[in-house]
């Protein structure tokens, strides 16, 4: 899942992403492109109804405005991944660099964001499967 707001950040993060994936030899089912972080909670709903979705990973980038905003949108994003992963008993990572982050921050957090957002979700998967035997 990838927010299209800050696009140029979030379009790298995907690539780091899909090769870290790659690297994994995880398996992409889908690739969501939704306008902003705020907008994800709706489709990642929507993928972890589906039974061969395991794990979603959200991947954007809250850049600090000249309000909270920022902070608004992040805690209601985190918020909302939060009581998704535990209705569907899958993971949800959270990939959103920010909130209070300068756009130099962002793109400085690149890789080690978009990288452990995946590696998050492997990691909750085995957890998850080894205490549900």
């Amino acid at each position: 899942m990838v927010s299209e707001f800050n696009e140029e950040v979030t379009s790298r993060m995907l690539a780091v992403a899909q090769e870290k994936a790659s690297s994994l030899k995880l398996k992409i089912s889908y690739v969501c492109m939704v306008p902003g972080a705020y907008d994800m909670p709706i489709v990642v709903d929507a993928l972890l109804r589906k039974k061969n979705i395991d794990a979603v990973v959200t991947l954007g980038a809250i850049i600090k405005g000249q309000t909270k905003h920022d902070e608004v949108i992040f805690h209601s994003v985190a918020r909302a991944f939060t009581d998704l992963s535990l209705k569907y008993q899958k993971p949800v990572s959270l990939g959103i660099s920010g909130p209070g982050m300068q756009e130099r921050h962002a793109y400085a957090r690149i890789r080690p964001v978009a990288e452990r957002a995946v590696e998050a979700v492997v990691k909750i998967s085995k957890e998850l499967k080894r205490i549900q035997k």
